[in-house]
């Protein structure tokens, strides 16, 4: 009988679980549609900008902003991963953080000073843990990004980048490719690479712009905004990774849940009709001594 109230408790526990978890996947589902719809409705921009630039590329050279200069010594790397604020997304933590560690062992081995900055608390707590001094930590981000928050990160990596702190600035990010397919992969920001417009510049160059005051001047004030709007999206592609990987893990655990519920519930059964055959024999053996 204590056997039966047990899987019968565990029964309970499990189904409560599978409600939470349930529930979880349904919010990170709905979470997701939001932030693709946000990343969909950014491209337009960032495309359109991809074209401005690669018409400016034809007119000013490279090393006209400091943006575009390459250091002549590559010394010092600047790293920022961005991870979540909260657990129970799977892997999409333990990813960022083993690539962000490739990459410090890496620029090590290069010998180059690493001045780590970190998003997001789960990868804040362990890099503190490993004994790593962070430069920043990022922990109000949350699952809106802001442009407002993109605009901090990237002020403070274009001054170090044009004061010559840093020779170059990398972001890493688990890439948003579906809602089962989230990739951390590696974006180098700054400097910022004068092919990533001349690949397009002969299917988008027009004449038909006119540059005012001067196509230096634009390009002056465009390259900032351009790193901008990269951070941006690299927030924008981690937050939409997080509910998807969210959404798969809690699918995972809910499916699991239902799984264990039946065996269980298999189990339950036989303890329970091994119990009634064995007080039903108890009956049969106490007539038969009664006789």
């Amino acid at each position: 009988m204590a056997r039966t109230r047990e899987i019968k408790r565990r029964i309970k526990s499990i189904d409560n679980t599978k409600q939470i978890t349930r529930t979880m996947e349904m919010v990170a589902g709905a979470k997701i549609r939001k932030s693709q719809e946000r990343i969909e409705n950014s491209r337009p921009y960032t495309t359109k900008m991809m074209e401005v630039l690669a018409n400016l590329s034809s007119y000013v050279k490279a090393g006209k902003h400091p943006l575009l200069e390459v250091h002549e010594k590559q010394e010092r790397v600047y790293v920022l991963s961005i991870t979540s604020n909260r657990g129970l997304c799977g892997a999409f933590n333990t990813n960022i953080i083993r690539k962000t560690e490739s990459i410090l062992e890496r620029e090590k081995q290069a010998d180059r000073e690493i001045l780590l900055s970190v998003a997001g608390q789960k990868g804040i707590n362990y890099f503190k843990y490993c004994g790593y001094e962070l430069l920043s930590e990022y922990t109000e981000i949350g699952d809106s990004p802001k442009f407002e928050d993109a605009r901090e990160i990237a002020a403070k990596i274009m001054e170090m980048y044009i004061n010559h702190e840093v020779d170059k600035v990398l972001i890493v990010f688990n890439h948003f490719k579906s809602v089962m397919d989230q990739r951390p992969i590696e974006y180098n920001i700054l400097p910022i690479e004068k092919d990533m417009a001349e690949g397009e510049k002969e299917r988008v160059i027009r004449d038909d712009y006119i540059f005012e005051p001067s196509p230096e001047k634009v390009l002056y004030e465009l390259l900032p905004t351009y790193v901008e709007t990269l951070v941006y999206r690299t927030l924008m592609e981690s937050v939409a990774s997080e509910h998807g990987a969210r959404r798969t893990a809690m699918k995972a655990a809910s499916d699991n849940a239902v799984e264990m519920i039946g065996q269980l519930t298999m189990t339950f059964n036989r303890a329970r009709q091994a119990q009634i055959t064995q007080e039903i024999s108890e009956i049969v053996g106490g007539a038969e001594a009664l006789k």
